[in-house]
């Protein structure tokens, strides 16, 4: 991200703490309302969740942001459940998409997981057109889909890569 329009210095991506709580879900809220719209859905649960819920779910994963200028740009979540790493609210601030931070985010996420992790999951919105663009350039696929109003959750998958190859 060095040298990229807008970026006239590194940016380097911050762990978040339960302390980021308000400014994240200031965030979450922001980036999900593009999403609202697209879905005519305004109960998305990112748009739902409380501040306190903000709180425990920072508490109990790990998380990572960017921030311009003192403020939270891009965020993601990281929860770990065996073997499983499941990311979950990656969020870019509105007027800051398009300029590598998801894409960057999810690289952080995964090279961050500890080591008993081997496989990523995630799902988006069947028409969250940029998200799913994004994660297929990472490399996620498609595992399945699950019914929800009148579009469908679609459901991602990745193995973890080290340098030697895919883990198993």
């Amino acid at each position: 991200m060095v040298g990229q329009l807008g970026h006239p210095g590194p940016v380097k991506p911050l762990r978040l703490s339960v302390a980021d709580a308000g400014e994240a879900l200031t965030l979450q809220r922001a980036a999900y309302v593009t999403e609202a719209r697209a879905y005519a859905d305004f109960d998305l649960p990112p748009l739902l969740e409380t501040l306190e819920e903000t709180r425990v779910a920072l508490a109990s994963c790990l998380s990572w942001g960017f921030r311009e200028n003192g403020r939270l740009v891009a965020s993601v979540r990281l929860a770990v459940t065996g073997h499983v790493g499941v990311i979950g609210r990656l969020v870019v601030a509105p007027d800051r998409q398009g300029r590598g931070f998801g894409g960057e985010l999810l690289r952080v996420a995964e090279a961050a997981a500890p080591p008993p992790v081997t496989v990523f999951r995630l799902f988006t919105g069947s028409k969250s057109v940029g998200p799913l663009r994004l994660y297929a350039k990472h490399g996620y696929r498609e595992t399945h889909r699950t019914p929800e109003l009148d579009y469908e959750l679609v459901h991602l998958e990745k193995a973890r890569v080290h340098p030697s190859g895919p883990v198993r």
